[in-house]
């Protein structure tokens, strides 16, 4: 009997013990399965978060891109007015008024009488004044010292315009990696264009070797100072085109790619003789023979090669300057209305045949400005309307080179 009880007791206490067992595993499922959800909403919620975060950047990150976009946009547009101000600057023989360079004290102009007659004194010291200005009255002179003055001005608010923000976007990392190289390349010629401007200048100050020379700057510096212009306004408008307007990839053709090797030609053109206009410019090379299309009734001037060595005609000789500016000016031409035949067969962009048809409408225009200048004796009007054009000329030409691009630009 005790066995028997013994028995009944070890039955009794291991039902209870499974019991327990079985009330334990089914806490501990109810307590993992509670968990399991906890974890899965919290999951959730992560990812939730993560994607809002991902769209709340996307759409922070496109609008920091069109705030640099249209900033470098508008800064390639400042950099222009500089061109534009500068060839109005030297068309009127005012860049020779301010003969020296302080970038602080420069800012302020003379104001009172006092003032105004210690800065014409200044001016009656240099070359320009002894040789060619003599007779020049203090109210002339300020006519072309606030010339200069402008365009003195204009470049230090495009460097400002450009420097500040840059400073900006660069410390709230709105530049990716691309665009900080160049944003530290655009500081670096804007500094070496302003120290460019002065080494210009200078050339025309010193001492002229006989009287019957005209004081006037180096076309080599000038051309130095209006091709470093080119650059940073070409680079600037291609980057902005490239953040603001991204290409529609062309229809595959078998022209498609000799298109777009033209494309860039046609702007290597434009740039080459809107540079050769510097050389005309410093040696006042528009002035020796206003006929047109021959040269005082001659396809080729005698004296074309008058200098010697035979290279410095190139560069030095007025001749042989306008010359070779006639002949890139009609090369120019004949290659961007090549292009335009050409680009006839080739299924463009909507976009694409419109940037076509304005470099080919702004060629046209360009050539016949420079024709009237030529046989108008080079008025200032029309010259200032044929160096604007020759910019809206290379606009044209980058805007057509950006939309036939290869692949999509990454900035």
């Amino acid at each position: 009997r005790a066995g028997h009880c013994c028995v009944l007791l070890s039955e009794h206490e291991g039902s209870q013990m499974a019991t327990l067992r079985a009330a334990a595993d089914g806490i501990f499922s109810a307590f993992r399965a509670r968990g399991s959800r906890t974890l899965q909403a919290t999951r959730f919620a992560q990812r939730q978060a993560a994607a809002l975060k991902r769209w709340q950047t996307t759409e922070a990150s496109d609008k920091a891109r069109k705030v640099v976009g249209y900033w470098l946009l508008g800064c390639s547009g400042m950099v222009a007015g500089a061109v534009v101000v500068g060839g109005i600057t030297r068309l009127t023989e005012s860049g020779l008024s301010i003969v020296r360079w302080d970038v602080v004290k420069g800012i302020k102009p003379p104001r009172t009488q006092e003032e105004w007659e210690n800065e014409f004194d200044k001016y009656k010291q240099s070359p320009q004044f002894k040789y060619v200005n003599h007779s020049m009255t203090l109210d002339e002179f300020k006519r072309i010292f606030y010339m200069e003055y402008a365009h003195r001005m204009w470049g230090r608010t495009t460097g400002m315009a450009f420097l500040l923000p840059a400073a900006f976007f660069w410390a709230k990392g709105w530049f990716s990696k691309p665009l900080k190289a160049r944003a530290g390349v655009y500081a670096v010629l804007i500094g070496f264009q302003g120290v460019l401007g002065w080494w210009m200048v200078k050339s025309g100050l010193k001492d002229i070797s006989a009287s019957t020379d005209i004081p006037r700057v180096s076309q080599y510096r000038l051309a130095a100072h209006l091709g470093t212009a080119l650059v940073i306004y070409s680079s600037m408008l291609y980057t902005a085109l490239g953040i603001l307007s991204p290409p529609t990839l062309q229809a595959a053709s078998p022209h498609l790619k000799r298109l777009r090797g033209l494309a860039h030609g046609t702007v290597a053109m434009v740039f080459i003789t809107a540079l050769s206009g510097a050389f005309v410019a410093g040696l006042d090379a528009g002035l020796v023979y206003n006929s047109f299309p021959k040269m005082a009734g001659r396809w080729i001037p005698e004296d074309i090669l008058a200098m010697s060595p035979k290279i410095k005609n190139f560069f030095e000789n007025p001749t042989t300057v306008q010359f070779q500016h006639r002949l890139l000016g009609t090369t120019t031409f004949a290659f961007i209305v090549g292009t335009w035949a050409l680009a006839r067969g080739v299924a463009l962009t909507s976009r694409a045949r419109l940037a076509l048809h304005c470099v080919t409408g702004m060629a046209f225009v360009q050539v016949g400005l420079g024709i009237s200048t030529l046989l108008c004796h080079v008025p200032v009007s029309l010259a200032s309307a044929h160096q604007s054009s020759s910019l809206a000329l290379l606009s044209f030409a980058i805007w057509l080179m950006h939309e036939l691009r290869k692949k999509l630009p990454r900035l």
